[in-house]
């Protein structure tokens, strides 16, 4: 269909069902709005709306449970999340790929110009540039073609932001060009090489992996080269619980030793063992040696290799519980996560600025508010920025209430676990 049958079509309710999908129950007019106005800034911006046009998606994600333990070549529990990046797309004949983003410059690349560009480095540019030459190597078809995106995945959320847009560039050329025949992991391989060779990011796999796959997904990092992944097809939507994640502020500039600490004394307590990482070691051994360890490297690094060991379990058992259908089992599993995050891997605040703990009050008003229901805990890497919680839907109102009293307007976001990865939505 071209442009203007594709607005059509969306004001005539025809994406409806598949809105509901992505985004959940009561969604639709909201997302039938936010797709219209994508196909009017395309218009605007292209000029144009004859031809074969789609409308693409690629969701933000969220950590669930495993936190910190990916480093140490761990088990994570991720999930997909209904807020994302959408793209209104046509095939060009130009050689030209060129995406345009709300509120961005234009990116812009010639699909015979694939190499490394210096001047590009920490630039968006670089992505497209990388997405299309991994492509290109892996032996499938780079085509041109125009695109206008728009994101409601906030930057800086801890929610992958840039990971979605690489996910949907590939998205876009395995669909337009490939017969959609590019898999969810080489689809998240391909975003990470942009973001490690062409972007300059030395970023992991788990943000793009989770992603592609969508849902919830358990990782084993034991082989780094090539995790253990299980999708975990969960309905969450019909738990009656929303996922709510806040910003309590509070900058990440100044944080970068506390993060290298929690790895670092990780794989110093490995090193005592002669190994490289905690995953190498047993658990009971480091429980034999906890007085050396305690004289050699301090109390603080024998927490944080217990709580690595803890998680491990945790990711185990609230994997478990979604598969059994349990619920409850799950949030169990999230709040103790939560507890041993903050008691002995100590990353909800920086011991450098004891003063700011936005992360602490956060968790303090959502034990407030939630009381025995529900599950919280800080989000990501931690020390400062977000907290997650799934919140009973009848105390949604409230706990986004208490938390923008505290963090501001707009701090705290109300989503859901999404079904499913990148996908061609018209």
């Amino acid at each position: 269909m071209n442009l203007f049958e594709m607005k059509k079509a969306i004001q005539n309710g025809e994406m409806n069902e598949k809105f509901m999908y992505l985004y959940g129950k009561g969604s639709e007019a909201d997302a039938a709005a936010r797709y219209i106005a994508a196909i009017d800034e395309f218009y605007d911006y292209f000029g144009y709306g004859e031809g074969e046009f789609y409308a693409f998606s690629a969701p933000g994600r969220t950590e669930l449970c495993g936190n910190h333990t990916d480093h140490n070549y761990g088990k994570v529990l991720a999930g997909a999340v209904n807020i994302d990046v959408i793209g209104i797309v046509c095939k060009n004949q130009s050689g030209t790929i060129r995406v345009k983003s709300r509120g961005h410059a234009i990116n812009e690349i010639r699909t015979d110009e694939l190499e490394p560009v210096k001047e590009e480095e920490g630039k968006s540019n670089s992505i497209l540039r990388g997405v299309a030459a991994r492509i290109g190597q892996l032996g499938y078809t780079i085509g041109s073609f125009d695109a206008y995106t728009v994101s409601n995945v906030p930057a800086g959320s801890g929610l992958s932001s840039s990971a979605a847009y690489e996910c949907l560039l590939g998205c876009i050329l395995s669909v337009l060009y490939n017969e959609d025949k590019i898999n969810n992991v080489e689809l998240a391989q391909i975003s990470q090489f942009a973001e490690n060779v062409y972007f300059g990011k030395p970023c992991g796999l788990m943000d793009q992996l989770t992603i592609a796959t969508g849902s919830a997904v358990k990782f084993d990092f034991k082989d780094i080269e090539n995790p253990g992944i299980e999708k975990l097809d969960f309905d969450f939507q019909s738990t009656g619980y929303a996922l709510c994640i806040t910003n309590t502020g509070g900058s990440h500039a100044d944080l970068t030793d506390d993060y290298a600490a929690v790895r670092g004394e990780m794989e110093g307590v490995a090193a005592f063992f002669g190994k490289k990482v905690l995953r190498e070691v047993d658990k009971q051994e480091v429980i034999a040696n906890i007085p050396a360890l305690r004289e050699k490297l301090g109390d603080r690094a024998v927490l944080r290799a217990m709580h690595f060991y803890g998680e491990n379990e945790k990711v185990e058992a609230a994997a478990a519980a979604l598969k059994k259908g349990d619920f409850e089992a799950f949030l169990e599993q999230i709040s103790a996560s939560g507890r041993s995050s903050y008691m002995y891997n100590q990353n909800v605040y920086s011991p450098k600025a004891p003063a700011q703990q936005g992360v602490s009050l956060g968790i303090n008003i959502a034990e407030r508010v939630l009381g025995k229901r529900g599950a919280f805990r800080v989000h990501g890497g931690g020390f400062a920025g977000t907290t997650q919680a799934f919140v009973p839907a009848d105390l949604v109102a409230r706990y986004q209430q208490e938390m923008e009293a505290v963090f501001g307007e707009n701090s705290c976001w109300v989503l859901s676990i999404r079904p499913c990865g990148p996908i061609q939505v018209i």
